[in-house]
């Protein structure tokens, strides 16, 4: 490995502690190496071996078990009057503190670098308020199948979105690019730290569309309608009639009942036409053409004049399963007037059933 020799002496046989990617790596110089006279250490050539080297100068150090040495952090060497556990310890510091920067719920995005100095980089920047991206995992160099294995991990957490490699500077394995497509974790890579933000956060954004067009067909969003009585449409499956928007947001995929029928369900809201346009929401103080669909048999038996009219409000039934979604996909799209709205249509329902949501 090559070090810059900052402080003291080295010299071959000298025992050596490095931090390394499974814990400290005692080990003993074999050989000191530095490039002939007007040559880089990039270039090829026959080395000068040296049986000492003095401070300061970069050096090419041969000893077993090096692979895993961490680029970055400090090489400290044993003199007999050292104790070995407290140079291990020492070695690791480093290492410690960019552990402790890892998210403790175990749910983040997987973040791997070249040296140490750029991964902590990385996290703090991470960290930072304005960009809030927790992590679950940290890696040095090269981005392998292993790396890959451990990003994965969040599909079984039920966090896919963060099966999600930010390679900063480092180069990836042609394994480690099958793994990826095969295990479903998205590999990002830059050498300038904002664009891994901007990749992130742009398939971020993809990954929340994807997930709120998938539960647009689930959810229910609160609200209050009140069906205006010169425009009935039509009064069976589907029903077609005007309503005007009372409280919360009428939305398509909305399921409705009416609480005044005994909580009874009528269908879902299909589609909605404001001023002769289709329109997928619509909001308090306005007014549209809605068809409201039938999903089962006794629903598709409700008649308008019969089971219910104009003067029973129409609400959206809220499940345990729909708040939750409304949280996780669609919080900023509810006011704190419609999350009341939330609270209270939930009340309602469990005082009729009886049961707790």
């Amino acid at each position: 490995m090559d070090v810059i020799l900052i402080n003291g002496t080295l010299r071959e046989g000298q025992t050596i502690v490095v931090a390394g990617i499974q814990g400290p790596i005692v080990t003993t110089i074999r050989a000191l190496l530095t490039p002939q006279p007007l040559k880089e250490s990039r270039v090829k050539a026959n080395y000068i071996h040296h049986k000492q080297i003095e401070a300061a100068m970069g050096v090419k150090i041969v000893a077993q078990g090096l692979e895993q040495a961490i680029a970055g952090t400090a090489m400290l060497v044993q003199e007999p009057e050292d104790d070995l556990d407290e140079l291990k310890e020492e070695a690791l510091s480093d290492m410690k503190n960019v552990m402790a920067r890892i998210d403790k719920s175990g749910e983040g995005v997987y973040v791997q670098a070249s040296t140490l100095g750029s991964l902590e980089a990385l996290l703090e920047f991470l960290k930072s308020d304005a960009v809030k991206i927790p992590v679950a995992g940290i890696a040095i160099g090269p981005v392998n199948k292993r790396d890959v294995m451990g990003a994965s991990v969040m599909h079984e957490r039920g966090r896919p979105e963060y099966a999600t490699i930010l390679a900063f500077d480092v180069p990836v394995s042609s394994e480690a690019e099958k793994m990826a497509n095969t295990l479903g974790v998205k590999i990002m890579t830059a050498d300038i730290i904002y664009h891994l933000f901007d990749q992130f956060t742009a398939y971020m954004a993809e990954v929340k569309k994807t997930k709120k067009d998938n539960a647009a067909s689930l959810v229910s969003f609160p609200c209050e309608l009140r069906i205006m009585p010169n425009c009935i449409f039509n009064k069976k499956d589907p029903i077609v009639v005007g309503v005007d928007i009372v409280r919360g947001i009428a939305r398509v995929g909305t399921q409705i009942m009416i609480p005044s029928q005994g909580f009874i369900d009528i269908g879902k809201i299909a589609s909605m036409e404001l001023n002769h346009k289709q329109v997928d929401t619509a909001k308090p103080g306005q007014s549209v053409a809605m068809k409201i669909q039938p999903g089962t048999a006794t629903e598709s038996s409700r008649l308008y004049g019969r089971h219910f009219d104009h003067k029973d409000l129409l609400v959206s039934r809220m499940s345990r399963q729909s708040i939750d979604m409304l949280k996780e996909n669609f919080r900023d799209e509810l006011s704190k007037e419609d999350w009341r709205l939330v609270v209270e249509l939930k009340k309602q329902l469990e005082n009729h059933t009886g049961d707790m949501m």
